[in-house]
């Protein structure tokens, strides 16, 4: 992805509300689930990782790892991703 397309991306980003909130409980494989559901559905998400900040960088590379989605943005408690789903274009 280009950074012309990042930018976009995290302009159509910014307008959204966080879909998916994690707590302290950490990645679990139903919110997993869950984040794969809302990635096949919207391609472009939002999530709030509510824990601490060494910790919310390792999950948010262990959900971009395990969905294969991009890292768009990373701002305090909130994280972008996008996955490309070729069935809804």
């Amino acid at each position: 992805m280009n950074n012309a397309d990042k930018k976009r991306l995290k302009a159509q980003a910014h307008a959204l509300k966080p879909v998916i909130m994690i707590g302290h409980a950490g990645l679990t494989p139903a919110v997993l689930a869950e984040i794969e559901r809302t990635l096949d559905h919207h391609e472009l998400i939002k999530i709030k990782i509510r824990v601490e900040r060494d910790d919310r960088v390792v999950i948010s590379n262990q959900i971009c790892a395990d969905t294969k989605a991009e890292l768009l943005q990373q701002i305090g408690q909130i994280i972008v991703i996008y996955r490309k789903n070729p069935q809804l274009n």
